[in-house]
C-alpha cells in the first residue's frame, strides 16, 4: 500500500536520495505538490517489473537507441516532482547531453518511455494520473499494465489513452521502434 505524506518542510532531491539509500526496498517519490509518496515493492510486483525491464533492456541492446533504467531510478520532472517508474527508457542523445554530475543524481528529465505495473495496494486511478503526469512532462509513451484485469493502457501526449484488453503482445512503435512487449510472462501469476 502506498503511503502519501504531506511534510511540514520541503523535501529536497538530496532528502529523497538519502531516504532511498537508507531504506532499500522502498520507493520514494515526490509529487509536484511536494508530498512524499512511499511505496514498498512486493515480490510479485518486483517480478513483473523485472520482466518488463529485461524485455526493454534486451531490445535496447539489439537496437542501441538509448538507455534503460530500472525501478530504483528517480527522475526530476519539469513540474518539480520526482518519480520512479517501474522501467523506463531515454533516447541516447538526451543521455549523452548530460554532464557526469547530472548522471549521478536523479535524472533531470522525464524519460521518453515509462512503464508502470499496478500492484496490490496501489490505486489504478492514482497510477492513471501518474501516467498523465509523465506525458505532460515529456514522455512520448507511458504504458500502464494492470495484471489483475489483464489490461494495458498506452498514454501518448495529446491523445486519449488506448486501452487494450487481454493482449498477449503490444507493439510500441513508433516511439520504441521494433519493441514488442510480451505480456504472457507479466500476466503469469
Amino acid at each position: 500500500m502506498a503511503i502519501t505524506i504531506a511534510p511540514v518542510w520541503k523535501i529536497t532531491n538530496e532528502d529523497l536520495m538519502e531516504l532511498s539509500e537508507r531504506n532499500p526496498g522502498y520507493q520514494f517519490e515526490r509529487t509536484n505538490k511536494g508530498e512524499l509518496v512511499v511505496t514498498p515493492t512486493g515480490a510479485e510486483g518486483g517480478r513483473a517489473s523485472g520482466d518488463i525491464f529485461g524485455q526493454l533492456r534486451d531490445w535496447n541492446r539489439r537496437k542501441g537507441f538509448g538507455i534503460v533504467f530500472d525501478s530504483s531510478t528517480g527522475f526530476h520532472l519539469s513540474d518539480g516532482s520526482v518519480l520512479s517508474p517501474d522501467a523506463s527508457w531515454v533516447k541516447k542523445d538526451r543521455w549523452d547531453a548530460l554532464t557526469k554530475e547530472q548522471r549521478q543524481g536523479f535524472g533531470p528529465f522525464c524519460p521518453d518511455a515509462v512503464f508502470e505495473i499496478l500492484s496490490i495496494g496501489q490505486s489504478l486511478h492514482e497510477l492513471q494520473r501518474k501516467m498523465e503526469r509523465y506525458t505532460a512532462n515529456g514522455a512520448q509513451t507511458a504504458v500502464l499494465i494492470d495484471p489483475f484485469q489483464r489490461t494495458v493502457e498506452i498514454y501518448r501526449p495529446g491523445q486519449k489513452p488506448n486501452l487494450i484488453t487481454n493482449p498477449t503482445r503490444v507493439a510500441l512503435d513508433p516511439e520504441l521502434s521494433g519493441f514488442v512487449l510480451d505480456l504472457a510472462p507479466v500476466f503469469e501469476s
